[in-house]
C-alpha cells in the first residue's frame, strides 16, 4: 500500500501537469477575447472620434482631440496586437497603463476604492479591460502566440 502522502503528492503532480497543458490554451482564449474587445471598442472609438474628443474634453485631458485618436489606436492595433500574441507583454503594458488613465480618470472613486470598496472597484466599467491587460501583463502570451513563434526561430537559429 502506498503512502497515503506519496498519493497526494501524485494526485497533485498530475493536476498541476494537466493545468500546465490547459495554460497556453487559456491564456490564447483571454487573448483573443479581450483582444477583440479592446480592439472593437478603439474601431468604435475611431468611427466617433468628435464625441469621444468632446467626452475627454470634459474629463480634462490634455489635447482631447489628440488624445481621442491617440487612445482610439492604441485600443485597435493593441487589440489586434494582443489577440494574436505579438510583443505580447509591451502591447499588455501599454493598454494597462491606457485603462488606468482611464479608470483613474473616468471613475477615479471606484478606482480609489480597491480597498476600501471593492465591490464598486470590480463593478467599474474599465475594471475588466485593466484586470485583462494586467493578467496578460503578468503572465504573458503563452505558447500558442507569434511571441512564442518567433522565440523559437531565434532559438533554433542560434544567438540573436
Amino acid at each position: 500500500m502506498a503512502n497515503p502522502i506519496h498519493r497526494v503528492k501524485s494526485a497533485y503532480d498530475g493536476f498541476a501537469s494537466a493545468a500546465n497543458r490547459l495554460q497556453s490554451v487559456l491564456l490564447l482564449l483571454i487573448r483573443l477575447y479581450w483582444g477583440w474587445q479592446f480592439a472593437e471598442d478603439g474601431w468604435g472609438k475611431l468611427h466617433h472620434l468628435a464625441r469621444v474628443g468632446n467626452y475627454f474634453a470634459q474629463l480634462n485631458l490634455p489635447a482631447p482631440h489628440a488624445t481621442a485618436l491617440l487612445v482610439s489606436l492604441v485600443e485597435l492595433i493593441g487589440g489586434i496586437t494582443l489577440a494574436v500574441g505579438l510583443l505580447t507583454r509591451l502591447t499588455a503594458l501599454v493598454l494597462f497603463v491606457n485603462m488606468t488613465v482611464a479608470f483613474w480618470t473616468a471613475e477615479k472613486n471606484a478606482f480609489l476604492g480597491a480597498i476600501s470598496n471593492p465591490d464598486k472597484f470590480q463593478g467599474a466599467d474599465a475594471y475588466n479591460y485593466w484586470f485583462a491587460a494586467l493578467l496578460i501583463l503578468i503572465l504573458g502570451p503563452g505558447l500558442i502566440a507569434l511571441d512564442a513563434l518567433f522565440k523559437g526561430k531565434r532559438t533554433a537559429g542560434g544567438p540573436s
